[in-house]
């Protein structure tokens, strides 16, 4: 479904990736690990339009996308989950939702709407709410659900257990999972690596912008030198 092919990105003067190159399979949940300042936050940004490339190839579905516009990008059917939730503070939780939907001109939004609720209740209970008074496990719930608003067929989503409790943690990964059995494929930002690869049917390890290790999910997740290396004993 995606091929990142060469990609280079810079801030300034700081090269941020080098020559990334990575796949994900159509109906696959492909997890990127690695430590802060790695890089997994720029491609995906890079993936998503939202961060310039310097050289490389994104290829989205057998067509170049490089060259899109963000928005563009999401009409193509790729939605992002930014790090941080990202929300807008005095919004409500329903309005969240309906802001996912902008770029739509169907009959079904109210209806998806009604789906994200069935798939997070506690979002059906807070729908009214200021999204800046929702805990941060409800605000992940709802970013979650505004990006599935644009109904992608690929959803980037960038660290979405941080300052999480260990059991929001669990059903969020749950959540993945389902979207996964849905249709939706998933590139996955974890800083929690285990967790990321114990759900991924493939890994990428990324270290200083360049990728490192690549292959089955429960492989790397297995592997002891990388343990050692990146994921913790």
């Amino acid at each position: 479904m995606l091929a990142v092919e060469g990609v280079a990105s810079a801030y300034g003067r700081i090269q941020a990736l080098r020559e990334v190159s990575l796949d994900v399979p159509k109906g696959e949940i492909v997890a990127l690990v690695g430590s802060n300042g790695a890089g997994k936050t720029t491609l995906l940004r890079a993936i998503s339009g939202v961060q310039p490339i310097t050289a490389g190839r994104i290829v989205f579905e057998g067509r170049p996308i490089e060259r899109l516009a963000a928005h563009d990008r999401v009409a193509r059917g790729i939605g992002h989950v930014p790090e941080g939730r990202q929300v807008f503070g005095p919004l409500s939780t329903h309005d969240h939702l309906r802001l996912g939907a902008y770029l739509r001109r169907d009959a079904s939004i109210a209806e998806d709407i009604e789906r994200i609720y069935g798939l997070f209740p506690r979002l059906r209970e807070r729908r009214r709410s200021a999204a800046g008074n929702l805990s941060g496990g409800e605000q992940q719930m709802l970013a979650i659900g505004r990006a599935l608003m644009a109904r992608p067929r690929l959803l980037l989503l960038d660290e979405p257990s941080m300052g999480l409790a260990p059991v929001l943690v669990d059903e969020i990964l749950d959540t993945i999972v389902g979207l996964k059995a849905k249709g939706v494929t998933v590139l996955l930002v974890e800083q929690n690596a285990i967790a990321a690869l114990s759900i991924a049917d493939r890994g990428y390890v990324i270290e200083t912008g360049t990728i490192v290790h690549a292959g089955p999910g429960r492989t790397l997740l297995e592997d002891p030198k990388l343990r050692a290396a990146y994921l913790g004993t």
